[in-house]
This record gives C-alpha cells, sequence and structure tokens, in this order.
C-alpha cells in the first residue's frame, strides 16, 4: 500500500448559509442472524465473533427485498417520526450505497419514483462505508452554493445479498440497514462546521467485490487475478491497519480544520465496521468511549448505513442535544475514508 493520507482534502464552510438536518429515519429488515446462528453454517462461535467484532447479530434482507425498498422504508420513517418534515420541494435525492439491485437506473431514482417526486433530481454515490459522509459534503457544499435548497440523503446498503456465506471472515460482518437525513438550507443555522477526507486507491486489492473484470490494473497498467463471483473479498488485516492508522490521523487533521480539540467533540459516530477498530481510534485521539454513538453489537457492519442508524438512534433517542458538536467519520473499500463535523439544532 502506498501513502494511506495521499491526497487528502480539507474543506471549511464557505460562507453563513449551509445545510442543517432537519429530520431522520431509518430502517433496519425483520429477519435477524445472530451469532448462533452463523455457529451452524460455518466454523465460528458465538464468543470468537463477539471478541474480534463486538457482534451479536445483523439484520438480513428478505429474498424479494433490496436497497431501495430499504431506502424507502428508511424515508418513510423519517416521515412518520418527524411530522414537521415535508419532501414535496425537495430538489435532490442522494443515496450512499455500493449494493444497488439495479446498474441503472440507480436507487435514488428509483426512490424519487416512489414518492413522486418529480421536481427532484437524483443520483447514487458509491464511496463504500464512508459513502454517508462523502454524500453529507456534497449535499452540503451543493446547498451552499445555492444549487439546492433541499437534499435527501440516504446511506444503504443490502450486504447479504453480495456476502459468501461459506467465508467465516466475512459473513460474520455484514448486515442490512438503511438510515436517511434530510438537509435544507439554513441561513442562521447551518449545520457544517468542517470536513476532511482522502482516498488510497493503492489499496484497492485488500477490500473489493467484481463486476465486470475479474483483474486489477496497478498503476504501471499491470493486471492482478480477483476472486470474480460477484462477492466481498477482504483482507481484515490489511483494512484494519487502514483504519486504525488513517482514521486517527484524519480525525485530527479535521479537529485542527475546525480550531477544535476532541473534548469539544459531544458525539462521535464512526462507521461500525469493528469495536475494536472503534476503541483504537478512541484511544489514539482522545475521543470519549461514552461518547461514542455506533451500531455494531445489534446491526453489524451496514457499510453506508452505519452512521446514519446511529445517527437517527441518538436523535430519537433524546440523546443529540441543541448545539452539540457531532463527528461522524467513515472509512472503507477504496480504499477511502471521509469525516465531518456538524453542529446538530433541534
Amino acid at each position: 500500500m502506498g501513502s494511506l493520507n495521499a491526497r487528502n482534502q480539507d474543506a471549511v464552510s464557505p460562507g453563513p448559509a449551509g445545510a442543517r438536518i432537519t429530520a431522520t429515519g431509518s430502517y433496519v429488515p425483520e429477519q435477524v442472524l445472530t451469532n448462533a446462528d452463523l455457529e451452524k453454517m460455518v466454523d465460528t462461535s458465538d464468543d470468537w465473533i463477539v471478541q474480534r467484532t463486538g457482534i451479536r447479530e445483523r439484520r438480513i434482507c428478505a429474498p424479494d427485498q433490496f436497497t431501495s425498498d430499504l431506502c424507502i422504508a428508511a424515508v418513510r420513517n423519517l416521515l412518520d417520526t418527524c411530522p414537521q418534515a415535508e419532501l414535496e420541494d425537495t430538489d435532490l435525492i442522494i443515496v450512499a450505497t455500493h449494493t444497488p439491485e439495479l446498474a441503472f437506473p440507480s436507487a435514488a431514482c428509483l426512490v424519487q419514483g416512489h414518492f413522486g417526486l418529480k421536481q427532484a433530481g437524483a443520483m447514487d454515490l458509491n464511496a463504500t462505508c464512508a459513502g454517508f459522509a462523502y454524500a453529507l459534503h456534497v449535499a452540503n457544499g451543493l446547498i451552499c452554493a445555492g444549487l439546492h435548497n433541499k437534499v435527501l440523503v440516504i446511506g444503504a446498503d443490502a450486504l447479504s445479498k453480495t456476502t459468501d456465506y461459506t467465508d467465516r471472515t466475512t459473513c460474520i460482518l455484514f448486515g442490512d440497514g438503511a438510515g436517511a437525513a434530510l438537509l435544507e438550507r439554513s441561513a442562521d443555522r447551518p449545520g457544517f462546521i468542517a470536513y476532511h477526507g482522502g482516498a488510497d486507491g493503492s489499496g484497492a486489492e485488500h477490500l473489493y467485490r467484481t463486476i465486470l473484470t475479474d483483474k486489477l490494473k496497478d498503476k504501471n497498467g499491470d493486471s492482478q487475478p480477483l476472486k470474480a463471483d460477484g462477492r466481498i473479498v477482504q483482507n481484515g488485516r490489511e483494512v484494519y491497519r487502514f483504519a486504525v492508522t488513517t482514521v486517527p490521523v484524519g480525525v485530527s487533521a479535521l479537529l485542527n480544520k475546525a480550531g477544535m480539540t476532541a473534548g469539544q467533540v459531544d458525539w462521535f459516530i464512526p462507521h461500525s465496521a469493528n469495536l475494536r477498530i472503534i476503541d483504537s481510534v478512541c484511544e489514539k485521539t482522545g475521543l470519549s468511549l461514552d461518547k461514542t454513538l455506533h451500531t455494531i453489537e445489534r446491526f453489524g457492519n451496514t457499510s453506508a448505513a452505519t452512521i446514519p442508524l446511529a445517527l437517527d438512534a441518538a436523535a430519537k433517542a433524546g440523546k443529540l442535544q441543541d448545539g452539540d458538536n457531532l463527528l461522524m467519520y467513515g472509512f472503507g473499500g477504496g480504499l477511502v475514508h471521509a469525516g465531518l463535523l456538524w453542529r446538530w439544532s433541534c
């Protein structure tokens, strides 16, 4: 792997007007896959899974349930639980996912069509497990630029559709779910504070899923074979190394950009990939584990959905107070990473 922090990009809010999160929603499928269930499928155990990942169960889509269905259900939950929310004047839908059921139309188009939002543009954004953070960054930028006034951002993945349930190193990790956030232009209470993100494409071989080819070209044009069955392939050791090295550096850069300290962060919302990664990041950055929000134990790794699932759960539980500083940070296949500091408003 090359430099893990190459070509990082930073941003701060360009002016007083910006995006405010005005409503959130979430959804997970009904079917529960427990560690005991996995013990019957592969050579593993509940103790082994919990000690290494912190995961006890995850939710799995029904056979006829796909990413767009998860998105639609999360948006319905947003509307049901946030009576003030209105979609009619939404002018853009962004779905962060790498598991759409169709190459095209996009999952975002299927959401747009379901709710009849004829005035809204729609696009999918693939930044894997950092997708929701990337999507928030894009939505905020478009709103700050005056190009959009209301953007519906959804992070959703149906990882069970792409998981190899004979591979005990990966099948214990993944679950399905979706989380949604409605962003609206606000001149007096914008939420965005700062952004930091980057990528290391030289680490692509460590986490991938094939579609049209079974080869990966390096920067010299040389190819190496890939496992071409359309299932997730992960080198867990290398991904772990990337996360515990890159995310703490990114968190520090994000705090420096905002002129803040770890002690000023009210809630840390990391991508829920592995509890050991979260522990390591908190130890290296000074962020408090007691102030960390995650969904790893009950839902496992739901990729782009982990951050919005935790965000919505905290909002519904009344944990988020007006003016709280949230630090969201995602990382995943690409290899990519992205984080935002966001001021919550009720």
